[in-house]
């Protein structure tokens, strides 16, 4: 009888690593790669969105869970485990910087073995989807500047085609303007003043497009695009003296004289201080930063809505080569109150803003300078 009761505590044994080994093979395990770094706004804006739909969605059970992702980039839950890796592409740019973050972060993703991979932003659409173009694994974008046909992931955006579909970024650059010009009625010109990215290049290719068929508000006089801080700064008073206002577009590759990085905030701070022109950008972060005005192309909803396109193709098992690529709809008209009190606008019954922004984030991080 003893033998009999070892016997069956040993087949007990196996069988609950047994059923265990099944349940974590059972777990989801869902791979995301930002394009960008954990400080950078936009990337805080569409985490907060990606982690509202976990939830949303049954990925994860409880803010506990999504805080824990959000500080280790790595959460085990119950159902699902969740991976993040940064490919800091706004600092580190290079041709070989890049060529090493996609080799590192390929073999992540081979070890990890997910059942999907989510991609944020155009660099890690680009460089790591076209990794898994026609795979097994389902591949979800989302931020990719303009039409993401450009990076051949998709046939159309009614019928991807392939194993990748998502989001884009529709700019909502037009809305900008016109926002800008409501809130300024006085403006008749504008200037596009940019780093050399691949965001900066995409928003000011679109608003010259705009330009040429004649469906701006105010007339663009001069776009500066690059990536020397110095001559960014340069540029900047220069294009105060030639428009009323300016569309400051992504900031974030800018490098100083010796080469080193310059923080977007720290770029933000000098700009506020010596341009005294009404300013708009296209996404929250900008306005958070210490820009007048935005119409928010809004991380928030880019994050949630790729979320959204797992839930789809893992919970109701539908084809991602059918799930067509959309474009969120815009997020809030957005003022800084700071930068107004700054420009000395008046905000008295400027009725259509739907948010605003108190104080500006570039000026409280760098006091000085």
């Amino acid at each position: 009888m003893r033998n009999l009761s070892s016997a069956l505590l040993v087949i007990f044994l196996l069988f609950g690593l047994i059923t265990t080994g099944s349940a974590e093979t059972n777990k989801t395990r869902l791979f995301i790669v930002s394009s960008y770094h954990r400080e950078y706004l936009w990337s805080q804006d569409t985490n907060k969105g990606v982690c509202a739909a976990l939830l949303d969605f049954k990925f994860l059970d409880s803010q506990k869970e999504a805080d824990e992702y959000t500080s280790n980039d790595f959460i085990e839950g119950a159902r699902t485990v969740v991976k993040k890796a940064w490919m800091d592409t706004k600092r580190k740019n290079t041709k070989s910087e890049i060529a090493n973050t996609v080799a590192r972060i390929m073999q992540e993703i081979k070890e990890f073995k997910p059942d999907l991979i989510l991609l944020g932003d155009d660099n890690a659409s680009n460089f790591i989807g076209n990794q898994f173009i026609d795979s097994d694994i389902p591949v979800i974008f989302w931020g990719i500047d303009g039409l993401p046909l450009k990076y051949g992931l998709i046939d159309s955006l009614q019928h991807p085609g392939h194993n990748v579909t998502g989001i884009y970024q529709s700019g909502y650059l037009k809305e900008c303007i016109e926002y800008l010009k409501k809130l300024v009625p006085s403006l008749k010109t504008f200037a596009i003043l940019s780093d050399d990215s691949e965001t900066g290049r995409a928003n000011a290719k679109e608003l010259e497009k705009l330009q040429h068929d004649k469906e701006l508000p105010l007339y663009l006089v001069k776009t500066v695009i690059t990536n020397s801080f110095s001559e960014w700064k340069a540029q900047a008073l220069i294009l105060q003296d030639k428009a009323d206002a300016i569309f400051v577009a992504n900031h974030n590759t800018l490098k100083d004289d010796q080469g080193r990085s310059v923080d977007q905030l720290e770029a933000g701070a000098w700009y506020l201080r010596h341009i005294k022109k009404p300013d708009c950008g296209h996404e929250k972060q900008f306005v958070q930063e210490g820009m007048l005005l935005v119409a928010d192309d809004s991380g928030y909803k880019q994050g949630y809505e790729a979320v959204s396109m797992a839930h789809q193709i893992l919970h109701e098992k539908k084809n991602p080569a059918d799930i067509p690529v959309i474009a969120p709809t815009r997020g809030a008209i957005i003022v800084n109150r700071e930068r107004a009190a700054m420009l000395g606008i008046d905000l008295t019954g400027k009725d259509f803003v739907e948010l605003y922004i108190d104080k500006a984030s570039a000026l409280e991080k760098y006091p000085e300078g």
